[in-house]
């Protein structure tokens, strides 16, 4: 129940500091707080706990391309932003990255597995 807690707190934590950091001169800042590889740390103990540095070498190779999701949504974003309203901005480029995710995992699945 205290590790939930801290959990909660932390999260809580990071809205905070993206809200402080989105009202200042240096807004953009904003974007790369969420970045923070927080759970990339914990899945990747739990990898290597469980599977080995085989696995983990695996596991950050896909996490290198699944970048390219992540740069499809800010595109879309970019692109969008003054164009649309935001619901449908965000809806838009939520939507491009749940495509570029499913071919990702369609190609990672063909080729990799």
């Amino acid at each position: 129940m205290l590790g939930l807690f801290f959990k909660c707190t932390l999260g809580a934590a990071v809205v905070l500091l993206i809200s402080i950091l989105s009202k200042s001169k240096t807004f953009y800042i904003a974007g790369l707080v969420p970045l923070f590889p927080t759970f990339a740390l914990i899945a990747h103990i739990i990898v290597f706990g469980q599977q080995g540095a085989e696995a983990l070498r695996k596991t950050a190779l896909f996490g290198l391309w699944s970048l390219i999701p992540y740069a499809i949504y800010l595109g879309m974003v970019y692109f969008l932003v003054e164009r649309v309203s935001i619901g449908w901005c965000l809806s838009v480029a939520t939507l491009a990255w749940v495509l570029a995710a499913g071919l990702l995992l369609l190609g990672w699945n063909t080729y990799f597995n």
